[in-house]
């Protein structure tokens, strides 16, 4: 069965390919990560991007850039699918970010999370080996890896030992190992990174930022009665934003050492109270707070802070965005959508 195609804009691959383009792949392209990343690469002379995501993610986060880059729509978790994907557009870049990438999902379908986030990536890894395929390939791991922290840890580097604490964590962890084993056994040229929590524009509900502006944003509109509710408010953890993150996602293919592992983060500190409060403070109509037993995380982790040194050496990758700014843009982009919704 041949892979679908949603919209196409240049070709990647086929006749009007320009000479010497890089062609990127980006899986999970739709979501909020791989969206901001298609809109990066877009503004990168001589790449062409093309995108894979599964039909029921829609194509919200692409309105855009729709008519610049090639969208498949394809389930990864079948091989021969990917097998046809990469051999139609034979990409020189491949960003691998597509994954079930809820904590809460994680511990109702534990096993459904593990072989997803498992099975995709072993997929793309033999189909650029049948097909004799050289690609530059980006594993995206997850802060969530290093788990169990102590407070001797911070800041965290890529020598913490890896205490998982959920099995979003575990699939995470198996999918970064994944990759050092098919760069040692196989000698592709992998990446990995370790990105720590990221925020912007066209994040979806079950993170504390978003949830917090989806609030406010409905009782602005005057769709939730003016009571925001939430739940430990004590921790803190290192914010970056993503457009920032994605940038960075694309230096690590360009500068990164194959086969290494690299944090990427702010390097500081922010406890979810005062994003909280920093969000309060733009809104436009008084909102009371409460917190609600049901939203807390029984593990919890104090602090968390990202010591992303081997990153910046590597690739000279300093953030752009300051955090109000990204606050903003966030209330704004759920504003928008209450409005549309």
């Amino acid at each position: 069965m041949g892979v679908d195609r949603a919209r196409r804009g240049p070709a990647c691959g086929g006749r009007h390919l320009r000479r010497n383009a890089l062609r990127a792949l980006i899986t999970g392209i739709a979501g909020f990560a791989g969206s901001h990343l298609a809109d990066h690469l877009l503004t990168q002379p001589g790449v062409q991007v093309c995108g894979v995501s599964l039909p029921t993610d829609g194509t919200r986060n692409l309105e855009q850039v729709l008519e610049r880059v090639t969208l498949r729509f394809a389930d990864l978790c079948d091989y021969d699918r990917v097998l046809e994907l990469l051999d139609a557009q034979r990409p020189d870049l491949i960003y691998h970010l597509a994954a079930q990438a809820s904590v809460e999902r994680a511990w109702a379908n534990p096993a459904g999370t593990l072989v997803n986030n498992i099975t995709v990536q072993l997929h793309l890894l033999q189909a650029v080996i049948a097909l004799g395929l050289r690609p530059r390939i980006l594993v995206i791991g997850s802060a969530d890896e290093y788990g169990a922290v102590t407070p001797q840890d911070m800041p965290i580097d890529e020598d913490t030992p890896l205490r998982p604490l959920n099995p979003y964590a575990v699939s995470k962890v198996a999918q970064d190992y994944l990759g050092l084993q098919y760069h040692l056994s196989h000698q592709l040229h992998v990446v990995r990174v370790r990105p720590f929590n990221h925020i912007g524009p066209r994040q979806g509900p079950g993170f504390a930022v978003p949830d917090f502006c989806r609030q406010i944003a409905a009782i602005e509109a005057g769709q939730q009665e003016p009571v925001l509710r939430v739940g430990n408010l004590d921790a803190r953890r290192d914010f970056s934003d993503v457009r920032d993150m994605v940038r960075g996602y694309a230096l690590a293919l360009r500068h990164g050492q194959p086969g290494q592992v690299y944090n990427i983060g702010s390097g500081r500190s922010h406890s979810i109270q005062e994003m909280l409060d920093r969000l309060l403070a733009l809104g436009r109509v008084p909102i009371r707070v409460e917190s609600d037993p049901a939203l807390a995380r029984p593990a919890d982790i104090p602090e968390v802070v990202c010591d992303s040194t081997r990153f910046r050496q590597d690739t000279g990758w300093e953030p752009h965005y300051d955090l109000a700014q990204t606050l903003r843009d966030v209330l704004d982009d759920w504003r928008q959508r209450t409005a549309t919704a």
